[in-house]
């Protein structure tokens, strides 16, 4: 019987450190929506979960250069609650407002949707329709890479370990 780790870094890198070390199944915890039920049901074993929700700029929405910046642990609450965002992307607020109960909005987020690669996410047709572009860093660095890379096929995505 293998143990369960839990582990809440409080940077970039150290996330990145421990998911490229970890030995074994490596989950990151950004609302838990989609993880919680696939570890009820048996279809994760993860040895190691990283909540990433205490990393700088994981949660919170801010626009830069004209850009929006969703953190990836943002639920979606705050952002159907963000004003300013939902007048500038209504169709893409919209989409996430789709995803489960008033509850599950608590805790759901665009990145988890996105990277479930469920092909029921409902946000990645507006993500992908509204250009985003996703950060996304790992052992090698940091890299910019569309929505729609990031899908590979069902419970499938294009990101490394």
């Amino acid at each position: 019987m293998s143990s369960l780790s839990y582990t809440a870094p409080s940077s970039v890198d150290e996330a990145v450190k421990l998911l490229a070390g970890a030995s074994g199944v490596a989950k990151v915890l950004s609302g838990g929506t989609d993880l919680l039920i696939q570890m009820r049901a048996g279809r994760v074993k993860p040895d190691l979960i990283v909540d990433v929700k205490n990393v700088p700029g994981a949660v919170g929405i801010r626009k830069e250069n004209g850009a929006w910046i969703i953190g990836g642990s943002t639920s979606g609450a705050v952002v159907e609650a963000h004003k300013e965002l939902t007048a500038d992307w209504p169709g893409l607020v919209e989409a996430l407002d789709l995803i489960g109960s008033t509850q599950v909005q608590g805790r759901c987020s665009l990145a988890g949707n996105l990277c479930n690669a469920s092909p029921a996410a409902d946000s990645v047709p507006a993500m992908y329709a509204a250009g985003a572009v996703c950060v996304v860093v790992g052992p090698k660095g940091r890299r910019e890479v569309a929505v729609e890379q990031v899908p590979a096929g069902p419970g499938r995505t294009t990101l490394a370990k």
